[in-house]
């Protein structure tokens, strides 16, 4: 059993750790926000991650062919909201900045917490190679057989990621703190929007 907890671990942490545009969006999202919307948007994004991590270790080898037809245009839904994300978050970094308000990260809240897990739970959802990665792992030997496994695989796989994003979350909320000043958050909304959109782009690059 320790053996399918350290797949779990590894294979959660393999898909969480490259950091792609939804994990900058995540800390972008934080350092704007407050750390408990990004902590709930954190665990939107692992939330998904162990869906797929569930639907692999149950039905993985039925599944992961029948994806694959629509791996491209799942793909490019999801840099379509990817990118209009980053614009929407530097729009609105814009015209803060040009009607000087000055608030705290707590006022200016865009988002509940609700609102961003099931954000970043749908957004995750939109890649389906996150199931056909955890099949492989699967399929390839990992250790998972009877259910019990399975159920352990998926909660360690749930929890690596996790700890992972809320990492991140951690991050963009020093950052949110240490950039309070107007100009600051404009330069790091408006720089946030640039490296997402470019990773967003290199998903059909």
């Amino acid at each position: 059993m320790i053996g399918v907890v350290v797949a779990g671990l590894l294979a959660g942490y393999g898909v969480a750790v490259p950091v792609g545009p939804v994990g900058t969006y995540l800390v972008a999202l934080t350092a704007r926000t407050s750390l408990r919307v990004g902590a709930f948007a954190a665990l939107g994004v692992a939330s998904a991650d162990g869906v797929y991590a569930a639907v692999a270790a149950g039905a993985g080898s039925v599944l992961a062919p029948l994806l694959v037809p629509v791996v491209e245009p799942l793909r490019w839904t999801s840099v379509v909201v990817l990118i209009g994300l980053a614009v929407r978050g530097a729009v609105k970094a814009v015209r803060r900045y040009r009607a000087a308000r000055i608030v705290t990260l707590q006022q200016e809240t865009p988002v509940g917490a609700w609102t961003a897990y099931l954000g970043m739970l749908g957004m995750t959802m939109l890649n389906p190679w996150t199931v056909i990665y955890f099949a492989a792992l699967v399929l390839g030997g990992s250790g998972v057989a009877g259910t019990g496994e399975r159920v352990v695989f998926v909660l360690a796989a749930f929890v690596a990621s996790a700890s992972w994003q809320l990492l991140l979350a951690g991050g963009g909320a020093l950052l949110g703190r240490v950039l309070t000043g107007r100009l600051g958050r404009l330069l790091t909304a408006l720089a946030s929007t640039a490296l997402i959109v470019v990773l967003a782009v290199r998903l059909v690059a």
